[in-house]
């Protein structure tokens, strides 16, 4: 298989026809929570969105939501994967630099590792290229090294380890923007990635823009919702949405959204 370079091409290549998801849509699904993204895509067929296992290496975590841009992973070789392939200029044996330096704003690096966390996807002089090339996070299902580093910066980054071994002791770059398996969920090039400090959702193309709209309704009824079992309503009759429980809901925003106690908090006398 030759390796595809190009953003568009890889796309166009994977689903016959491109699907264009504007940044306005990307700030939407950002706000949404992942329990709403993940309900709705079981609603459509789509069983396990969810990285498992992956946590977020980010101490200050913004949530965030970008496109899908692909790399594949495998065995590292000794005779190809030496410290001589790792030159100031393109080389096909250091796919990685090229894919980095392809990044797009609103781009989320991918990286199928074989979830395999014995040496490190990237570092931080990676993870340094990628926030100045205006992605929104690196996700590996491997390592990373310079776990500190990477720790401190704006760019969210999510990993199984923190280790210092270096990639080309284990791995090998093999194809960009190409469709992967990412902790055990196909990624193709374009997907929507949805991130927060509970973990990563992989939402298709064609449903960003649905799913953005619906999981907002869906956050705003559940938030209501909650507040009402904060209260002390039993679960019966409230949550899943009945009918009466959303006509409720939208009578409570009619009225102004008026406060609801709470007992969480409250110490007992």
């Amino acid at each position: 298989m030759s390796v595809i370079h190009n953003y568009a091409d890889a796309h166009e290549s994977v689903s016959g026809k491109q699907v264009e998801v504007s940044d306005e849509v990307l700030a939407k699904l950002a706000a949404c929570s992942s329990g709403s993204l993940t309900t709705q895509l079981f609603k459509r067929g789509f069983r396990q969105p969810a990285l498992v296992g992956l946590r977020s290496m980010t101490r200050n975590l913004k949530p965030f939501a970008g496109r899908a841009f692909t790399m594949r992973f495998i065995p590292a070789r000794e005779d190809i994967d030496t410290y001589s392939t790792m030159t100031t200029k393109p080389n096909d044996d250091n796919l990685q630099w090229v894919g980095v330096e392809q990044i797009k704003p609103g781009d989320v690096l991918v990286i199928d590792s074989r979830n395999d966390p014995a040496a490190a996807s990237a570092g931080n002089i990676l993870v340094t290229r990628l926030l100045a090339r205006g992605a929104k996070a690196i996700v590996t299902d491997g390592a990373l090294r310079d776990g500190s580093e990477i720790a401190a910066m704006s760019l969210p980054a999510y990993a199984r380890e923190i280790t210092a071994t270096t990639r080309i002791s284990y791995h090998h770059v093999a194809d960009l923007q190409v469709p992967i398996g990412c902790a055990g969920v196909a990624v193709y090039p374009g997907d929507i990635i949805v991130g927060d400090a509970d973990g990563v959702t992989v939402v298709p193309a064609h449903l960003a823009e649905e799913l953005a709209e619906v999981c907002g309704v869906q956050d705003d009824i559940e938030a209501y919702l909650a507040m009402r079992i904060a209260s002390g309503e039993a679960l019966w009759g409230v949550y899943p949405p009945s009918p009466a429980s959303v006509s409720d809901y939208h009578a409570w925003v009619a009225a102004g959204r008026p406060a609801i106690p709470s007992i969480i908090g409250k110490q007992e006398d």
